[in-house]
């Protein structure tokens, strides 16, 4: 039976998927019935051998999303809360599992968790509206869905650390020169640049850029030896595909290789 989805839209055309954050009278605050289905979303799509690459986005250009939703948590006891947190984490970790290419079009504000929800992403293009920023610490928190985790790992931990301890707002242009975005581009020309992005990664083999994916993801964390190790076994995964004969063949005979994602 088809999910009917109430606060994202699911789109899937051509190995490519779209993940559309829709609560825009919101500004894409994260409720729990926004956690449950990008939950489940992302447990599709990563069991959906033929999407090769994800996008994360919002149907809103004002927003992609400005943390969780405190309204609804407003009258929440602690037993509550502490069971949307157990929630929250579980997409965390379903999103940053999806084994394909995720690609993040960041419009308007991507404050709180919406910012660290980009940052599950492997590549962000953001538009030239985007805000970023983690103000958990002006509420009396810290950010609790990756936030302390996956920004020191990209940008170094005192631009991380000032970044959370002042709780301050980041423009597209000064995110993309700490190298937390990959491109920044008109907001009305996002989606477009999010489809060219797309069309180049499709242009390779689907279980290979799985692989490397996971090597770098593994492989980031460990010593050289182990990562080395962890490259070799992705590595090995490829030689046995279907599309490996296929690029040698393709090479050979001069010609656009035909990728099955076997």
């Amino acid at each position: 039976m088809k999910m009917e989805w109430k606060t994202i839209i699911l789109e899937k055309k051509n190995h490519f998927c779209w993940i559309k954050l829709n609560r825009p009278e919101a500004l894409n605050a994260l409720n729990t019935q926004m956690a449950e289905e990008l939950t489940l979303a992302s447990q599709e799509v990563a069991l959906d051998r033929d999407i090769w690459v994800v996008a994360i986005t919002s149907s809103s250009d004002k927003a992609f999303g400005v943390g969780a939703d405190l309204k609804e948590r407003k009258d929440m006891t602690p037993d509550q809360i502490g069971r949307q947190r157990a929630l929250f984490a579980r997409m965390t970790g379903t999103l940053k599992a999806i084994p394909q290419p995720v690609i993040a079009g960041v419009k308007g504000f991507a404050l709180g968790g919406g910012f660290e929800l980009a940052l599950l992403a492997d590549i962000i293009i953001a538009g030239e509206n985007a805000q970023f920023g983690l103000p958990e610490v002006r509420v009396g928190l810290i950010p609790g869905n990756g936030g302390t985790q996956i920004l020191p790992r990209l940008i170094g931990k005192n631009r991380a650390k000032e970044i959370i301890f002042t709780g301050k707002r980041i423009s597209a242009q000064e995110a993309l020169a700490l190298g937390i975005v990959n491109k920044v581009a008109p907001v009305e020309q996002v989606e477009e640049a999010i489809l060219q992005m797309a069309e180049e990664i499709r242009a390779n083999a689907p279980i290979a850029i799985r692989q490397a994916k996971k090597a770098i993801e593994l492989g980031m964390d460990v010593d050289l030896h182990t990562g080395l190790e962890i490259e070799i076994e992705a590595f090995n995964v490829n030689l046995v595909t279907e599309d490996r004969q296929e690029g040698i063949r393709a090479f050979n005979e001069k010609r656009p290789p035909l990728w099955q994602g076997r």
